[in-house]
This record gives structure tokens, C-alpha cells and sequence, in this order.
């Protein structure tokens, strides 16, 4: 007699005999609201849209099979969730659940192509369909109060993850050039455009290394509305994107480029380090300017300069100078934009949750096309994530900065596995999402304004002698702890 425990409760037994395949076509286009593959889509499959993953009247995802567009997407999904889940982690899953769902019917086969080419068939179109859906969602469950003076805020911010070392990914994402042939891995640079009120990551463009952050931030343009302020470092700033973003009719707030001299004596003064100022067209198209859109730039831009310092006990006081194009002094006073540009560092928390929570500093896929699909599937994870910090922050009027993403996984992959045994009992499942809200805004972030922590580590690595070649050209190397054998000298020591 087969046991059965308390985490698939909603499995029922089959009576007698193999299933039949229209069954078994009802379980896998998810007819039935009472049953999930997995404890993630039980905890918020609803913020996912079904359509989405409906079979396609042609194309790919046409023919029904085992590895369905909703079973793969949700077992690609846990992946990402659970940080070193592999394919054979997430195909054990399916096939535990299709033995139990149908236990005289064919299970899939154990081993883990026909589940990698089922990920293969999920397109990127539908991805990134889903999360722009879920953080649509997020922007328009925003309260007004969350907003800065009533306008929302959006951050861009770039990163670099890397990859296995193959071939293919190396054509696509060339590794760094001070590193030897063979001795590197393939480097990605990632540019995010994120809410600062939600904190939902709205739109992602990618390349490779030797594209600028700049350039790559101007594909996201088109994703900002009217009214909208960005925010961001140095780096953006810069005549062309300035005076593009105003004729949009949005406004920036970025920190002045290291390259332009902030002087302060030019310009009409507003206030003590409150100028306004007005920039010349550049003499030479920049880098990643069209020439006719080079060619449209007015002559001159009207700007405002501020300056403010930022001082710390122990540490030497630092200089930020802004530049905006938020033009009134009374609606916008310097002491609130400062305090609006000390927040642009959530990007950077919001990059590390992703990076090293999520685990995308490290991709796993050997492929560009998988490669571009897990970077998809990481921003989707992300965003679910962020939506149920941003419920729980809603629902038991919580600040959502003071929530922790670390602490909201955690409490998301111990009640999905309760929410997800509970099926077929509803009352019982809405009070342990209830409960989960209540958990996720219980545990809050102490407050330590002004807390530094440098990247350094504490925890040597181990003496191995580094791989300044090649693997297969490196002979036989001594082993580190044998007499006569050469110990790399650590950086750290």
C-alpha cells in the first residue's frame, strides 16, 4: 500500500488501473485550482497569470507533453528559489509528483534532457511578459504615500555577473582582456532600471563587457513616463541623456561626472550651494550618440547645481555635488534632494539580493540562449519575492525598506510547504498566508544609519597555487602542503 504524507494531501488516489490520458492532460494544463507541482506556485501563483503559460495553438508549446510550459516554468522557478538546485534536483521534484498524482501511469524518465529541453521550449518573450505583469502589479499596488511628493522614482544602476567557461559563452561574452586565454570566465554587464518605492526591478538590458553602462541605460529610456524622476550615480550623467530624459518630460537627479568641474562660482545663485547653471552642447558626439539624434540636442541646458557634504564620526567628510533638472528651490529644497540621493544606495542592496541571495552572480546554463532565460527567470523570482515583502508591508502598515529580503525567503520556503500541503482546503491555507504576512513584517531591519562595512574578507582562502594558465597546461603541480611547494602569498595577509 503506497504511504502518503501530510505534504501531498492534495493528491488524491487514483481508483483502479493506469490513468487515462485525458486526466492526465486535465493535471498538466492546470484545470483543476486545487493542484500545484510546486509549494512555490500554492504560495503566490496567483500573482503569475495562467495565459501566459497556456499551451500555443502553434509554435513550440503547441503539443501537450509531461513537461508542460506551467510544470517547467514552476520547477525552473524553484531553481532560482532554492540557491544550488540543479536539473536533477528540480526533475526528482516532478517526477515525485507525477508518481504520486498517477501512480500506473508512465513516469518521465530519470534522467535530465528531455526536462532541459523543456526549459529550452519556454520562450523570452513570455518571460519577460511575466515579470513586467508582476511588476506592474507591484507599481500600481504602491500607496501615494510611498511616493516621493507624489511622483514616482526610478533608479538604473549596472552590474556584471559571470558564467560557466564554454565556448558559446565566450563568443557571446568575451572574458576580461588582462586575463590569459583559458584562465577566465565570461563576464555579462547588466544595467537595471528599479522602483525606489517598491523596489521591483522594472526593466533589464544586458551585453558584454566592452559596452558602456551608459549606452546600455539609454534602452531603458523608453520604459520611464511622464513625470517620472531618475536617479543615478555619476556615471549616466551626461549632456545627451539629460536633455533627451527632459524633452520625455522626465526629470533626473544624478551626481555630477568626475570628467565636468563643478563651479560654483558661475550661474545664478539660489541659495548657499544652490546654482542655476547652463551647459553647452558638447563640441564632439559622444560615444553611442546617433548622429541625428546628436544632431536634434538644443545648445544650451538649463541645470541646477547643488553641493552638500556628508559627514561621519571617525570617517574624513565627503563632497556630493548633484545636478538636476528640478529647477525650484522652494518645491525642491537642497535638503531633500540630498536626502532622496542618500537612498539611491537601496540599488546597490537590491543588486546584492539578487546576486548573492538569488545566486545570478554566478550563472549556471552553458548556453547564451539558457543563459539569457535563467537571467529572466532570476528577475522573475525577484520580483515575487519583492511582491510578497511589498503585501506584508501594505497589509500591517510597515515601512518595506525596514523588511528583509533574506528573512522573507527564508519564511517564504518553510510556509509554501505547509500553504502547498494544505490544498484543497482553503480557510486553512488563507490563514497560513495570513501568517506568513505576519512573520515576513515581524522581522525587521535594526536601524544603522551610516553603517560601513568594506569589502574585505576575514576569512583567508586557501594556499592553492592560482591558475595562471590554462588547466591542461599546467603539468603536475606539487601538492601545497609537500616541502618545496610554491605557496601563492595571499592578498589579504
Amino acid at each position: 500500500m503506497r504511504s502518503s504524507t501530510p505534504f501531498f494531501a492534495a493528491f488524491g488516489p487514483l481508483l483502479f488501473g493506469k490513468a487515462r490520458r485525458s486526466q492526465i492532460n486535465e493535471l498538466l494544463q492546470e484545470n483543476s485550482p486545487n493542484r500545484s507541482l510546486s509549494e512555490f506556485q500554492s504560495a503566490f501563483g496567483d500573482l503569475v497569470p495562467k495565459a501566459l503559460l497556456a499551451l500555443n495553438a502553434s509554435k513550440l508549446n503547441s503539443r501537450q507533453r509531461i513537461f508542460s510550459p506551467m510544470v517547467t516554468f514552476w520547477a525552473f522557478l524553484a531553481q532560482v528559489l532554492e540557491r544550488g538546485s540543479s536539473c536533477r534536483h528540480a526533475l526528482r521534484r516532478i517526477i515525485a509528483w507525477f508518481e504520486y498524482e498517477f501512480p500506473k501511469a508512465d513516469s518521465p524518465s530519470p534522467e535530465t534532457p528531455a526536462y532541459c529541453q523543456a526549459r529550452a521550449r519556454l520562450e523570452d518573450a513570455t518571460l519577460a511578459k511575466i515579470s513586467t505583469h508582476i511588476a506592474e502589479q507591484m507599481q500600481r499596488n504602491t500607496p501615494a504615500a510611498h511616493l516621493w511628493k507624489g511622483r514616482q522614482v526610478k533608479i538604473v544602476d549596472g552590474t556584471t555577473v559571470s558564467m560557466p567557461d564554454t565556448a558559446e559563452n565566450q563568443a557571446c561574452w568575451p572574458q576580461s582582456r588582462s586575463q590569459k586565454p583559458g584562465c577566465g570566465f565570461p563576464l555579462l554587464k547588466l544595467v537595471g532600471l528599479f522602483s525606489l518605492a517598491s523596489g521591483a526591478l522594472l526593466e533589464s538590458v544586458h551585453s558584454h563587457m566592452r559596452q558602456s553602462e551608459a549606452v546600455l541605460a539609454r534602452l531603458l529610456w523608453k520604459f520611464l513616463e511622464t513625470g517620472d524622476i531618475l536617479l543615478s550615480d555619476r556615471g549616466f550623467c551626461s549632456f545627451f541623456d539629460l536633455s533627451t530624459l527632459s524633452r520625455r518630460g522626465v526629470d533626473c537627479v544624478m551626481r555630477m561626472h568626475h570628467a565636468r568641474s563643478a563651479d560654483f562660482r558661475r550661474g545664478r545663485r539660489l541659495a548657499k550651494d544652490d546654482r542655476l547653471v547652463q551647459w553647452k552642447k558638447p563640441a564632439q558626439r559622444p560615444a553611442g550618440c546617433p548622429p541625428a539624434d546628436f544632431a536634434a540636442l538644443p545648445v544650451t541646458l538649463l541645470l541646477r547645481m547643488l553641493r552638500f557634504r556628508i559627514t561621519a564620526r571617525g570617517f574624513r567628510s565627503k563632497e556630493i555635488v548633484l545636478v538636476t533638472t528640478l529647477l525650484d528651490p522652494k518645491i525642491h529644497p537642497l535638503e531633500d534632494l540630498a536626502e532622496l540621493y542618500f537612498r539611491r544606495w537601496t540599488v546597490e542592496l537590491h543588486l546584492r539580493e539578487i546576486k548573492t541571495l538569488l545566486s545570478m552572480d554566478v550563472l549556471r546554463c552553458l548556453s547564451p540562449k539558457m543563459i539569457v532565460k535563467e537571467l529572466l527567470m532570476h528577475r522573475i523570482a525577484y520580483n515575487l519575492v519583492r511582491a510578497l515583502m511589498q503585501r506584508a508591508a501594505i497589509t500591517h502598515d510597515t515601512a518595506l525598506e525596514r523588511l528583509s529580503f533574506k528573512g522573507t525567503l527564508d519564511s517564504l520556503h518553510h510556509f509554501a510547504d505547509a500553504i502547498h500541503a494544505c490544498q484543497g482546503h482553503p480557510r486553512k491555507q488563507a490563514r497560513l498566508l495570513a501568517q506568513l504576512l505576519v512573520t515576513i513584517a515581524r522581522d525587521l531591519l535594526p536601524l544603522r544609519p551610516l553603517r560601513s562595512e568594506p569589502r574585505a574578507k576575514k576569512r583567508r582562502p586557501k594556499n592553492y597555487q592560482l591558475l595562471t594558465r590554462p588547466r591542461h597546461k599546467m603539468g603536475n603541480l606539487p601538492h601545497r602542503n609537500r616541502p618545496g611547494a610554491k605557496h601563492p602569498k595571499s592578498p589579504l595577509s
